[in-house]
């Protein structure tokens, strides 16, 4: 029973890391899903909720196709182990490589690039001088001892910043006695950035609809900072009983031109800028 499986899954994540989930018109507890209905399961990451951009577009695809859509959003490793395990039908997530390994190991069919936006260190004025090189930023971070909060969810995000605290050299978050692992979502973390004054590593897109006022941007730009989003559909024959036909249907929708401008003026009327910035074409 798929819905079964899944509650008991997105409640032990819950328990476990704390990550913030979202359902659109399920009803939970209520039986077996019909196999190969309107209704299909997104899991994707927290940045696409959190930013507002699936309530811009994911009612126009039920309007267009009739396909309710329920939206499991978690981090990117999480949404990429509901595809393993069959308890979601496509998958819209920010992890490259994480993601051609998921359609290597024959959990996906295709990972296609959908758009991109970038990521950003943001924390309290007056600490770091804003800049465009990540690793200085992260060098003087590790340098004066300052705090850092870290998703820590084996999300798209949370791997990014491993990668770049790589890259800066040096004893990385292990010589920080006031790095702080949340295992939350990117809204979370901003908050709890702003509520220590700390630093943290975010997605533009949340940052602009979340951030807390209290914090500045203080590295950006820097071409290692470039955050890409690719949308899977998960392989049927992998994972037996999942909508095939609609996860095929989200992926042809999510890559049309018409829908790719519907992201790329997600954002403008608000902040006067893109989001995400579509690359499907």
């Amino acid at each position: 029973m798929k819905y079964a499986k899944i509650a008991l899954t997105l409640a032990l994540l819950a328990l476990l890391s704390g990550t913030a989930l979202f359902a659109s018109g399920r009803s939970e507890g209520k039986g077996k899903k019909p196999e190969n209905t309107g209704r299909i399961i997104l899991a994707t990451t927290t940045s696409t909720y959190d930013s507002g951009l699936l309530n811009h577009i994911i009612p126009v695809f039920t309007a267009e196709t009739g396909r309710e859509v329920d939206i499991v959003s978690v981090g990117t490793g999480a949404a990429l182990q509901l595809g393993r395990d069959g308890q979601a039908d496509v998958l819209l997530v920010h992890a490259k490589e994480q993601e051609l390994q998921f359609v290597a190991d024959g959990h996906g069919l295709e990972r296609f690039d959908v758009m991109y936006n970038d990521f950003i260190v943001v924390g309290p004025p007056g600490k770091i001088a804003h800049n465009g090189d990540i690793g200085e930023t992260f060098r003087a971070i590790a340098a004066g001892n300052l705090p850092f909060v870290s998703r820590g969810d084996r999300s798209g995000t949370h791997v990014m910043e491993e990668s770049l605290w790589q890259h800066a050299g040096g004893t990385g978050p292990a010589g920080l006695s006031a790095y702080l692992s949340v295992g939350q979502g990117m809204g979370a973390t901003l908050r709890i950035a702003g509520e220590v004054e700390g630093f943290t590593l975010s997605d533009r897109a949340t940052w602009l609809r979340q951030g807390p006022a209290n914090l500045v941007v203080v590295c950006e730009l820097d071409p290692l900072l470039l955050n890409l989003y690719g949308v899977i559909a998960v392989n049927p024959a992998k994972a037996p009983g999942i909508n095939a036909r609609g996860a095929a249907d989200f992926v042809a929708w999510i890559l049309r031109p018409d829908t790719q401008s519907l992201i790329a003026g997600f954002g403008r009327d608000e902040f006067g800028e893109s989001l995400f910035t579509p690359n499907a074409w």
